[in-house]
């Protein structure tokens, strides 16, 4: 039995939208920041595989051993072979990372939309929840939830990681919110009686996926940074091995500056993931803003006819003018 036209019209149309809201992810600085994030997801999930040591291995003929062909990035003053420190924490740093922005970015969904489509007291008690997270000192907090832990887990760092990081998303996910929900389509909606789930789940959520999808990255960015740096000072205990970890054991052992292979990978690696992460948010933010999306479209067609966008002059191609005969 054939489904109804209109049934299959509002289909078409809402995986018309699905579709223009992931083409985000088509431009060069989202595919470029995607295969960098992909290379560092392989790591982490095949690190048992790629680390030629235990991350705790310790090698007492080789300390301190600048790269060599056993140990490729050196050792730590214990013998720890580097890399293997490395490959090991990737795991730590990207689960860290995403668990905290799919936690922040499902409360900012869920707060942020609400009381942008919502009105009256509801909408502001949820526009002052998420005003007192957004002026939280997020690292001390931080530290102070984590120091209370003797050993604490992935999930609970990520968790209070989230609970700080979800209301710069939930703010911008209200204003936009309150925007759509005086358009055409949503009054439409409203007036046929669909129920609330159905207008915020299949109306609205696909014409904010890009702004959720933004949110969700610089969550994760942040989160990074905010667990190499409780690594760093000493709150995350060295069970819990990643990039921040490598750190703090190379300044408490005064690697810096003369041991350079101790501190200067694991440095590169949270620069590198960080460039990733802005990459795909700077491909979001150019497809999210019609004046840069129209601007990189104008770009990769100057450079497709080979015009220099640099040139201040653009070259101006005349046709021969034909002799009459």
């Amino acid at each position: 039995m054939s489904e109804p036209p209109e049934q299959g019209q509002r289909k078409n149309s809402f995986l018309a939208r699905m579709g223009r809201s992931f083409a985000m992810f088509r431009n060069g600085k989202s595919i470029t920041g995607l295969c960098i994030l992909g290379f560092f997801s392989l790591v982490a999930i095949f690190s048992d595989v790629l680390a030629p040591y235990g991350p705790l291995e310790k090698d007492f003929s080789a300390l301190r051993q600048p790269p060599s062909g056993s140990h490729w990035l050196g050792t730590t003053h214990m013998g720890e072979d580097v890399l293997s420190q490395l490959i090991y924490g990737t795991r730590g740093v990207l689960v860290v990372g995403f668990s905290a922005g799919i936690i922040a970015t499902l409360i900012a969904v869920v707060i942020g939309v609400t009381a942008g489509y919502v009105r009256g007291w509801r909408s502001e008690s949820l526009s002052a929840l998420t005003n007192v997270f957004l002026v939280l000192p997020a690292l001390p907090l931080i530290i102070i939830v984590a120091s209370q832990y003797q050993n604490p887990s992935l999930l609970l760092i990520s968790s209070v990681l989230a609970i700080t990081g979800w209301a710069w998303g939930g703010r911008v996910l209200r204003a936009q919110t309150m925007s759509l929900r005086n358009r055409d389509f949503i009054q439409a909606a409203r007036a046929n009686g669909e129920p609330l789930y159905r207008i915020i789940g299949v109306e609205m959520l696909p014409n904010l996926t890009a702004i959720i999808a933004s949110s969700f990255v610089g969550t994760v960015i942040a989160a990074v940074l905010g667990l190499t740096t409780l690594a760093f000072v000493g709150v995350i205990p060295i069970t819990n091995l990643n990039w921040g970890t490598i750190l703090f054991w190379a300044q408490q052992n005064g690697a810096f500056p003369d041991y350079w292979w101790w501190y200067v990978p694991a440095g590169l690696c949270i620069a590198l993931l960080g460039m990733a992460l802005s990459l795909i948010n700077f491909g979001i933010d150019e497809y999210v803003n019609p004046h840069l999306r129209s601007a990189g479209e104008r770009a990769r067609a100057m450079r497709k006819k080979g015009i220099k966008i640099s040139s201040s002059v653009t070259t101006v191609r005349t046709q021969p003018v034909r002799k009459k005969s």
